[in-house]
């Protein structure tokens, strides 16, 4: 993100902050958008330091060209494949030509409701896995570049996928 030139980086879906404030610690101008506003609450609460707002990744209320980078670690899970197109649209009018998008997502196919969050706290979403050519397909068709991806632990009931992409200019 450094090599980008500096500038602010968008943790979208950035749930209680802890990758938002790793970041910050690493020297990044990191800030974290989420939906729910319990988790904006956490974030804020245990990272009083940082930047957390309220946000949709399918309705991304920032402004055009104004991130430098943008991640979104395993907050795509909570998105319907109908509206992943709109959300990465929205991924790449607000990072700037050429900034870096970083994805993790949960491998597979179908959805399943979650009724039991972390630490057995009671949710009511539904959780979406996808095939990493898939979401690669949904970026080129939005205006990125893949430049790497990788498999996290293939061998498990739920493997995980990364994704590195870059905003075509």
């Amino acid at each position: 993100m450094h090599a980008a030139g500096g500038g602010p980086v968008a943790d979208v879906g950035c749930g209680p902050g802890h990758v938002t404030a790793h970041l910050h610690n690493l020297g990044v101008d990191a800030f974290g958008v989420d939906l729910s506003p319990v988790m904006i609450d956490v974030a804020r609460h245990d990272h009083p330091h940082l930047r957390f707002e309220m946000g949709s990744m399918t309705d991304l209320d920032l402004a055009d060209a104004s991130v430098v980078g943008l991640l979104a670690f395993w907050s795509l899970i909570h998105v319907p494949d109908e509206a992943v197109p709109t959300v990465f649209g929205h991924f790449r009018r607000v990072l700037r030509p050429g900034g870096p998008l970083l994805l993790g997502f949960h491998v597979g196919d179908g959805s399943r409701l979650k009724t039991q969050g972390y630490g057995g706290h009671p949710m009511n979403v539904h959780v979406h896995r996808r095939q990493p050519d898939q979401v690669a397909a949904w970026l080129r068709d939005a205006g990125f570049i893949i430049e790497a991806h990788m498999l996290i632990a293939p061998d498990d009931s739920v493997p995980g996928a990364v994704l590195f992409a870059r905003r075509q200019p």
